[in-house]
């Protein structure tokens, strides 16, 4: 596994051993000033109240994050994303983008490992837009005039998507072509990984590989790290976990590879997934319904920042409480995270022998697991009912029980739950 640089200032990273207790093989990532904690997900309880919450929690952007940022700050775009990963919602609940310039669509595009420079890939985009248009004409009867049909430039339908004000029609219908083009899009990769004939293993490796040179460049860029660090789960970690699951098949596992960043506080949450959405993948392909965020309440934290005039402009309806319930039976009931899981994008063209041009593209993804955190918060997860070693003791006693009693043991757990709760 790959090792980030020494840092001089801090002590070298304290890695779990492969075949440790928790079943993870060892960490990889950057110096932390402490032992970084084994991945765990989930929480066991209620959501604080918002008053509960820290002035840490504005969207404050200090001098070393704008230059993180690129000396920009959080405008609506990156709001929206940000909101969309920690709801776990789905970019097809969208009514418009936030393109201002080819150049804001080159770099999207290029998240998706398109290059727009590449007559191969213009190939691409213009075969998965064809389709798109064919679908919402043949099947949902909708009608585009020829610019939108047959453009130029398809990069142009990511600008109109994005106007506003005025007579939208235009802008709906680009709308709805980028959305098809993302369902399509996706619905190949997988195809296409099923065709191919690299492994698992190998393509986690290529994901990973890209997630490290990342972590170096975030670092690079002067962003606020404590550690930047990821691990792969063990054949005898995956089969606990699927024991203690509801859903016991191997499709359900999603953090097969996964990554923890801390962060020095927790105002730098927001920039940090801001940051990785510009850098390292596209936003529109978080998977829905599998964030949880009980660690950042969005609303507030604008409101604490003066932007509360945000709100009313952001994508979708905003709900009255922004934090995730907890329904992680394991964990300790005050154990906070941000977490989410991502389909990475990962090209294999010259990796598999195998040619499907335009037809099928040259990705696939990789589900990766993405935890986000602070430092204090690191710390408080690590001590009482939260530290992992209880964690993985509550698990597999989960597991011992459902063997031995089956569905009487799900049924005392889900009990024990109810009674906690009166």
């Amino acid at each position: 596994m790959h090792t980030f640089p020494p840092d001089p200032s801090t002590p070298a990273l304290v890695t779990e051993p492969a075949g440790s207790e928790s079943g993870e093989t060892a960490s990889f990532g950057l110096p932390t000033t402490a032992s970084p904690s084994p991945l765990h997900g989930g929480v066991d309880e209620d959501d604080p109240p918002p008053d509960t919450l820290s002035a840490s929690d504005t969207l404050t952007i200090d001098a070393s994050l704008r230059s993180a940022l690129c000396g920009r700050e959080l405008d609506l775009g990156d709001l929206d994303a940000i909101r969309l990963i920690l709801r776990g919602n789905s970019v097809i609940d969208w009514n418009r983008a936030h393109f201002h310039s080819l150049d804001d669509v080159d770099r999207f595009l290029r998240l998706h490992l398109l290059d727009p420079t590449q007559e191969g890939d213009v190939r691409r985009l213009r075969f998965v837009h064809g389709e798109a248009v064919n679908y919402l004409e043949e099947h949902l009867g909708l009608h585009f005039p020829d610019d939108l049909r047959e453009p130029e430039d398809v990069r142009q339908l990511f600008i109109l998507a994005s106007q506003t004000g005025g007579f939208r029609r235009r802008q709906i219908l680009a709308c709805a072509i980028l959305k098809l083009m993302h369902v399509i899009n996706h619905l190949e990769a997988a195809e296409l990984h099923f065709q191919a004939s690299l492994s698992e293993a190998r393509i986690l490796d290529l994901a990973e590989r890209r997630i490290v040179a990342a972590a170096d460049r975030m670092r690079a860029d002067g962003f606020p790290l404590v550690a930047f660090y990821g691990s792969r789960k063990t054949r005898n970690s995956v089969i606990t976990k699927l024991l203690a699951k509801k859903e016991n098949v191997a499709a359900t596992i999603f953090d097969k590879l996964r990554f923890r960043i801390v962060t020095e506080s927790r105002s730098h949450i927001l920039p940090a997934i801001s940051w990785l959405t510009r850098e390292l993948f596209p936003f529109n392909y978080v998977l829905p319904g599998q964030s949880h965020n009980n660690l950042v309440h969005l609303p507030d934290a604008l409101r604490r920042l003066g932007a509360a005039d945000k709100l009313p402009a952001m994508q979708g309806e905003l709900e009255s409480v922004e934090l995730s319930k907890d329904d992680n039976p394991f964990s300790g009931g005050s154990y906070r995270i941000v977490n989410f899981i991502v389909d990475f994008p990962v090209r294999i063209d010259n990796h598999d022998g195998n040619r499907y041009g335009a037809l099928l593209g040259p990705t696939v993804f990789a589900m990766v697991e993405f935890q986000i955190i602070d430092r204090e918060t690191a710390r408080l997860n690590e001590i009482g009912e939260n530290a992992h070693r209880l964690y993985k003791e509550r698990q597999r006693a989960i597991v011992a029980r459902r063997l031995k009693k089956g569905g009487a043991a799900r049924k005392s757990r889900k009990a024990a739950q109810e009674g906690e709760e009166t």
